[in-house]
């Protein structure tokens, strides 16, 4: 029998030392002050590229977090002129189109969800002026999917940034033969692996035991079931700005009480929007006005509740739109990953896994109707299981 050992670990680049890339990495020194702000999620990715970019420039720092509103550091930044961050959007101009270097530039570091998301629940970030680019050349990140081919690894726009306001790009070049290092090795671990990927799991507590998960009994008579919907242009159709709630759908779990809302949308309707939300083109074309929408809103939520989502894109929307839950909304994936031991995919396919029922109608219209009435359930199913588990008697 083969038995494992630890493999030895790099304690810069914290890779194995069999993949280290710390010998391609030689400094260098900038008059911009690089600030990374890396979602945790990002920072357990061992094929992040941030940071090789951090370690890369002695005149970097980087930060962990979702929320920075309230971190002094960021705040600091943030305030002080010369600030830009480093994010493609409306208003973002190119590097060579900058009167001056930006003092500091804030990079997010991050899936394109997950930085979106941050920048979402960080108003103090879209203020600030932005940069934003078109690389030279497709990127290089050949061990991860971006989902277009203008997206690049953090390490590849910084220096496609930096490069741009140095007279001598070729000074950052270490820190692509770093990060072209890593890929390489990884694909060549990849091509030699004789045996498949173990993904262990392990059985675990019951999900109701895990101290991080919220007590959804406790909750039940505040529990509101949400999905929103966006209208959303594709990447590269030239329409401004970012994706915006056109439709909102909610339940109340414990007395079944409905909120839906069409709203009307404040730039072109995507081409095939009313398709993927399944509902009539006219129904999105004859949305209410915003402001009404969330002061019917306003008047449905109650102090004490709790949003329950399929993920946080619905409350993403709201945000940025201006409205906050009151308590943290609650990720209803999180739990269904640890009930299921697995990514639990759609929430009606989770349900029906569990044994749950979906039930013959869903309150509301479309697609978001269908992910209420799914969460709806699930969450019913969920206490159903606890009240059978704690009623059962104990084995001897």
């Amino acid at each position: 029998m083969r038995i494992r050992t630890a493999r030895a670990v790099c304690d810069r680049c914290r890779r194995p030392t069999s993949a280290c890339w710390c010998a391609d990495l030689q400094p260098v020194t900038t008059r911009t002050r690089l600030v990374f702000l890396q979602h945790p999620r990002e920072a357990r990715v061992a094929i992040g590229t941030a940071r090789i970019a951090h370690l890369g420039l002695t005149h970097s720092e980087l930060h962990r977090g979702i929320d920075f509103s309230q971190h002094e550091r960021i705040s600091q930044l943030v305030a002080q002129p010369g600030t830009a961050l480093l994010f493609p959007g409306e208003g973002s101009v190119g590097p060579d189109r900058l009167a001056q270097p930006p003092d500091t530039l804030l990079v997010i570091d991050g899936t394109w969800p997950q930085a979106r998301r941050m920048l979402t629940l960080n108003p103090a970030l879209r203020s600030l002026p932005r940069i934003g680019f078109v690389p030279r050349q497709p990127g290089n990140y050949r061990i991860r999917r971006e989902p277009a081919a203008h997206c690049v690894a953090t390490v590849e726009a910084v220096v496609e940034v930096l490069a741009a306001l140095d007279p001598d790009p070729s000074r950052f070049d270490p820190l692509l033969r770093a990060f072209e290092r890593m890929v390489d090795r990884q694909l060549a671990g990849l091509a030699s692996r004789t045996e498949p990927i173990r993904r262990r799991l392990k059985p675990g507590d019951p999900w109701w035991l895990i101290r991080s998960l919220p007590d959804l009994e406790k909750l039940w008579p505040n529990l509101i079931a949400i999905a929103g919907e966006a209208n959303a242009h594709r990447l590269g159709s030239g329409i401004p700005g970012e994706p915006e709630i056109i439709q909102l759908a909610a339940q109340r779990l414990a007395t079944g009480e409905v909120f839906h809302a069409f709203l009307a949308p404040r730039r072109p309707l995507a081409p095939r929007a009313a398709h993927h939300l399944e509902v009539p083109v006219d129904s999105l074309e004859n949305g209410r006005p915003l402001a009404d929408v969330l002061r019917d809103w306003n008047r449905f939520i109650q102090p004490g509740d709790r949003l329950v989502g399929w993920g946080g894109f619905s409350w993403d929307l709201l945000a940025q739109e201006g409205w906050h839950a009151e308590a943290p909304p609650i990720d209803l994936r999180l739990i269904a990953a640890q009930r299921l031991k697995r990514r639990p995919g759609r929430p009606d396919t989770a349900t029906l896994a569990i044994g749950g029922n979906l039930g013959p109608e869903p309150p509301t219209p479309g697609r978001a109707g269908r992910a209420v009435q799914a969460i709806a359930a699930f969450v019913t199913r969920l206490l159903e299981e606890k009240r059978a588990a704690l009623a059962a008697p104990e084995a001897d």
